[in-house]
């Protein structure tokens, strides 16, 4: 096993063409240069280098973080969006052994991505994480919204027309601004969105904001740190921070100044970044799972996710098990019934302005 720091530029080489010759989206959150990211604020971060026979040539990597108890779990459980082993195509090595050589007695994931054969038998729950298709160019994608969500569209360009008139100034969007003070403006937009939502502000845990300053300064044509920002004049009212590779946008931090709420400028934005991304050659954009009624206007297809815990044997695992998976199915039975999910939502939302008052 070897801290992320350790890997020389060869075995990092060797990470992305076993990576480039799956059939899974690209995902930048499967790259070694988020693992490495992850690693430089989250001192237990790990790697697996996988050997077969006598062989001088890595046949694979596992990435994860080791707790203080011996539990495993994906690297960046919380925040990444894609999970997972990073395997020679029809290599199949046992779980329970990978894990002990791992010296964990566990692997927990949230965002395991479909093909992971490995650990998809250990999942306890499925999700679907939504995305827009924009291969065949951002003109065809608007065809397909004016198909699905004539109204959305209509209404959302309308907003984009009005902002422009009766705000700041006129509109213009940035696919890749380099401008820290939008960063900045970003994650305070966001925090408050935790905190106004009754959720866990995300930004308040250090380790989150340093990763996010790390991968904004990464610039690797497989993942590369990318804030899109959407200005009325020279004021920003919507940013979003994700990753992208060659082929996938990863949305991960979508935020907007309240202030001009009524213009929808997380929408306007989020076609504004549909269309860039498509003219740079990107064809997919990931907006996550979880379901959200902006994803469900802009999406066009969803992908299968999983959720859950391969574990060995042992009384290590045993106690993990105890104490986690109460909460999950807990979990897991609100989000199967709307009307508790709705009151759980609403419930949230007193509790933040609780906290705000």
């Amino acid at each position: 096993m070897l801290r992320l720091e350790e890997l020389g530029e060869g075995e990092r080489e060797r990470w992305r063409e076993l990576r480039a010759a799956t059939d899974a989206p690209r995902s930048p959150f499967m790259e070694p240069e988020f693992a490495t990211a992850v690693s430089r604020v989250r001192p237990q971060a790990r790697v697996a280098v996988l050997y077969e026979g006598t062989s001088a040539e890595p046949a694979g990597f596992l990435p994860y973080e080791r707790g203080a108890l011996g539990q495993g779990r994906a690297i960046g459980l919380g925040v990444s969006d894609c999970q997972g082993a990073v395997l020679r195509p029809g290599l199949a090595p046992e779980t329970g052994e990978l894990l002990r050589a791992c010296s964990v007695s566990s692997f927990a994931f949230d965002n395991l991505e479909a093909n992971q054969a490995l650990f998809v038998p250990h999942a306890a729950e499925e999700h679907a994480t939504y995305v827009i298709d924009v291969e065949k160019g951002y003109e065809t994608y608007e065809s397909v919204l004016r198909t699905q969500s004539p109204k959305f569209l209509k209404t959302t360009l309308a907003k984009e027309r009005r902002l422009g008139r009766q705000a700041a100034g006129p509109v213009r969007f940035v696919f890749d601004e380099r401008e820290p003070a939008a960063l900045r403006a970003l994650i305070e937009w966001k925090s408050a969105q935790y905190r106004r939502t009754g959720r866990r502000d995300r930004f308040a845990q250090e380790w989150i904001t340093r990763l996010v300053g790390r991968l904004a300064e990464t610039r690797a044509p497989e993942c590369t740190g990318t804030l899109s920002v959407l200005y009325a004049g020279d004021r920003p009212v919507a940013a979003h921070f994700g990753l992208r590779s060659a082929s996938v946008l990863a949305c991960w931090f979508p935020a907007y100044d309240v202030e001009f709420a009524k213009y929808s400028p997380g929408l306007v934005l989020h076609l504004r970044m549909a269309e860039a991304a498509a003219g740079e050659g990107i064809g997919l954009l990931d907006m996550g799972r979880g379901p959200a009624e902006y994803k469900d206007s802009l999406k066009t297809g969803e992908l299968a996710v999983y959720e859950g815990e391969a574990m060995r044997p042992g009384l290590g695992a045993a106690l993990h098990l105890l104490r986690r998976e109460p909460v999950r199915r807990a979990h897991g039975f609100v989000r199967a019934h709307p009307r508790l999910a709705s009151l759980a939502s609403r419930a949230l939302k007193g509790a933040g302005r609780l906290r705000r008052s």
